[in-house]
């Protein structure tokens, strides 16, 4: 009988550790899948148990969350959704987090380890604080004044603080309410159906998630080039020029929307003036395709890891090319593609005297008790030219502005530099053309400048003359410059 009880209890053992080893494979080894399971409903349940933290603009919230009594009981709300939707993104039941809600879900959705008093202590316990709150960069003056300048048209604004990199406006035009597919349901799944067979396509961020070819905008980055590889022996010298200039290895000529005889071996600073085609194609030639490749990767082409947190789409300089497409590319046409983030960032490096700071869209992360978790601090990105070529471009882009094909953007008792553009689009250029802005303001009592904005409009009412991205665009700049400056003020 002895035998019987020994060999039932060791059976019995054995049975209770491989209870325990199954135990601990399904809680330990396997709990992230379980976790991540789609069918496994019980992690939705939690997850939208308590109200989602908030992102702020200028302290105030423009977000909140609807109790709806559900199982999944707390719906994301939001304030003013169409105005700050490329900055929010949508945080959905159905359809997951894009944007500042999913780079900074962690923190919106209580998840964030760092949010804990106790180290570890979510982890250990499977729990969430509650959810913190992201402070964005953005001025809320400056994002309306945009939303408002591009009204019914289709485009983009992307507007940076050069001494600092902070993002100050990001709007892109048609937009929409991300609070339409925050739930569930018939009515979340028919507005989700509806913005995404819109052809005019409202949920694309075509601030920061679309390239266009920049166009004349692009002659800033190429003047740089000109100016840093010392091709040219300063702003006022002649640069030898024909006009029209055949493109090398080619017989098509390419000519000037403005006065051809007057951009005939005009000087770089009358050539970024009235915009001539030919002088920066001849000149990007000139620098040669390193150069010129060198030159743009520093303003941040072909960088496709440009984080604010969210990543930007990647803006592009061809790295093999002829020299009749460099030429092209040099007038930002032939592949030249960017996003305006990244025109935004090609006038904050000029105004910012040469250093091109990161770009980034919030400010810092917060606990639900209003203790900073993490900061966003200034760091630079790339030392794009040196400060005496920068002063020589401001120059040059003060002078667009009060005298060339940029007048539009003047603003009383400031300094404003900027470039027009007017990218060809299309087969055999048939499209109605995007008209562009860059450009930078500075109070005349301030430091240094305060604000750098590009704009881009697709559906502009435009001839291909380069002059109607001053038409189209520059008011735009100038509203959007106007707002940071009376911000600075108050």
């Amino acid at each position: 009988m002895t035998t019987y009880i020994r060999r039932a209890s060791a059976f019995c053992l054995l049975l209770l550790v491989a209870l325990l080893v199954n135990a601990a494979r399904v809680q330990v080894f396997q709990a992230q899948s379980l976790d991540d399971n789609p069918a496994n409903r019980r992690t939705m349940i939690e997850r939208y148990d308590q109200r989602r933290g908030d992102i702020l603009v200028h302290g105030r919230t423009i977000t909140g969350s609807r109790d709806t009594g559900e199982s999944l009981r707390y719906e994301r709300t939001y304030k003013n959704g169409p105005l700050y939707a490329p900055v929010t993104g949508y945080a959905s039941q159905t359809y997951g987090t894009t944007f500042v809600e999913s780079a900074e879900d962690d923190i919106l959705s209580g998840t964030d380890p760092l949010l804990a008093t106790i180290p570890f202590w979510n982890e250990i316990t499977r729990s969430q604080e509650p959810g913190g709150e992201v402070e964005t960069t953005v001025d809320a003056a400056a994002q309306q004044a945009a939303y408002a300048g591009l009204g019914r048209r289709k485009g983009a604004v992307a507007a940076v603080e050069p001494s600092s990199g902070k993002i100050l406006a990001l709007v892109s035009t048609p937009s929409y309410d991300p609070g339409d597919i925050a739930g569930t349901g018939a009515a979340t799944t028919g507005a989700w159906s509806r913005l995404t067979g819109d052809p005019d396509q409202p949920m694309l961020n075509r601030a920061l998630r679309e390239t266009y070819p920049p166009g004349s905008t692009f002659k800033v980055v190429t003047a740089a080039a000109a100016l840093e590889n010392e091709v040219v022996d300063g702003p006022s010298a002649k640069t030898d020029t024909p006009s029209p200039y055949t493109l090398p290895g080619t017989t098509t000529q390419l000519t000037n929307e403005s006065s051809s005889d007057a951009c005939e071996d005009a000087s770089l600073e009358y050539a970024l003036r009235v915009s001539c085609n030919t002088v920066f194609a001849n000149l990007g030639v000139q620098v040669g395709l390193a150069g010129m490749v060198r030159t743009a990767e520093k303003f941040g082409f072909n960088d496709g890891g440009v984080k604010i947190p969210m990543t930007a789409a990647t803006s592009t300089f061809d790295t093999d090319m002829n020299a009749s497409q460099l030429a092209l590319s040099s007038i930002g046409q032939y592949d030249t593609a960017a996003t305006p983030l990244q025109m935004a960032m090609v006038a904050a490096a000029v105004a910012n005297g040469g250093t091109l700071m990161a770009p980034h869209l919030v400010e810092r992360t917060a606990a639900a008790d209003g203790s900073t978790v993490a900061t966003t601090d200034s760091r630079t990105y790339k030392q794009v030219m040196s400060s005496y070529t920068a002063s020589r471009l401001q120059r040059m882009m003060v002078d667009v502005v009060e005298e060339g094909t940029g007048t539009n953007a003047r603003i009383s008792g400031a300094t404003v530099g900027g470039k027009t553009g007017t990218a060809q689009n299309g087969v055999r250029n048939e499209g109605v053309p995007y008209a562009w802005f860059l450009s930078y303001a500075q109070d005349r009592t301030a430091s240094a400048p305060q604000v750098a904005v590009a704009v881009v409009v697709e559906d502009a009412a435009a001839d291909r003359a380069d002059i109607s991205g001053g038409g189209s665009a520059a008011p735009i700049a100038r509203s959007v410059m106007e707002a940071v400056l009376a911000s600075a003020d108050r």
